[in-house]
C-alpha cells in the first residue's frame, strides 16, 4: 500500500545544498518513529509534493536509505519500506553489541544528562505499558538505546545508532501484536541506568551486553515461528 502523508509533517524546508541530505533524514526519522511501516510502499509523486523537493532529489534520498537497508528498490514495481529478515536482524544485533555496551562503558559523554534522557524514556515507556500501547512503548525503548549511544560523546556513532534504530523499529513491528516482548525490557531499561548512575559502568556493560542477546534470541524465535 501507499504511504499515507497526510498527518506527517516535514520539519523546516531545507537549503537547497542539503536537500538530498535532509529528505533522507525526514524519511529516516518517520521509519524510525513508525509512520511508515514495513513493506509500505512509498509514493514518490506524493512524497515530493510533501517534502516541496524535486523527484529527483528525493530519488537521491532514496537510494541513500536503500544503501542503509530502510527501503528497497523492486524493478518494475517502485520503492517499499524495507521489510527486516533474521539475518538482517543479527547483522543489526552486531552493531549493538559492538557499539553500546562500549558506550556505556568506556563513554565520555555527560551522564547527568543522558540519565535524565534515559529516566524520561523509561517513564513514557511506563505509561504505555499501562495503556497497553506497544508502538509508544517501542518508540520509547528506541529513545532510550539513542541516549545510551549519546553516553559515547560521538556524533558518527550517535549516526550510525540513527539508522540501526530505524531499521530495528521494521523489526519491532512484527512484534506489535506482542506486547509483553517490549514491557518487560521497560525495567531491564530502569536496572541499567541505576548501574550507570552509581557508577558501575562494567557490570551495567555486562547486563546490557546479556540483555541484547536476550532480545535478539527472542526476537529471533518469534520470526522462526512467523515463518513456520
Amino acid at each position: 500500500m501507499d504511504a499515507p502523508l497526510d498527518d506527517l509533517e516535514t520539519g523546516a524546508p531545507a537549503e537547497h545544498a542539503h536537500r538530498t541530505t535532509w529528505a533522507a533524514g525526514v524519511l529516516r526519522r518517520w521509519i524510525g518513529a513508525g509512520r511508515l511501516k514495513p513493506a509500505m510502499k512509498l509514493s514518490e509523486y506524493s512524497l515530493a509534493a510533501t517534502l516541496h523537493v524535486s523527484r529527483n532529489t528525493l530519488r537521491e534520498a532514496f537510494t541513500v536509505l536503500a544503501g542503509e537497508s530502510i527501503i528497497t528498490r523492486i524493478p518494475n514495481r517502485g520503492v517499499y519500506v524495507a521489510a527486516p529478515n533474521a539475518d538482517d536482524v543479527r547483522e543489526m544485533y552486531k552493531v549493538r553489541r559492538m557499539v553500546e555496551p562500549a558506550a556505556v562503558l568506556w563513554g565520555p559523554g555527560s551522564v547527568a544528562r543522558e540519565v535524565e534522557a534515559m529516566e524520561a524514556a523509561i517513564e513514557r515507556a511506563r505509561i504505555a505499558r499501562e495503556s497497553n500501547l506497544v508502538p509508544d512503548m517501542a518508540g520509547a525503548n528506541n529513545d532510550f538505546h539513542r541516549a545510551v549511544v549519546a553516553l559515547s560523546g560521538s556524533a558518527d556513532l550517535q549516526n550510525l545508532m540513527v539508522r540501526t534504530l530505524a531499521q530495528m523499529r521494521l523489526v519491532f513491528h512484527a512484534m506489535s501484536s506482542i506486547p509483553d516482548f517490549h514491557s518487560h525490557y521497560v525495567e531491564r531499561n530502569a536496572e541499567l541506568v541505576e548501574l550507570i548512575k552509581s557508577g558501575d559502568r562494567p557490570r551495567a556493560a555486562d547486563v546490557l551486553r546479556e540483555y541484547l542477546d536476550i532480545s535478539e534470541a527472542e526476537l529471533l524465535e518469534h520470526m522462526s515461528g512467523e515463518g513456520s
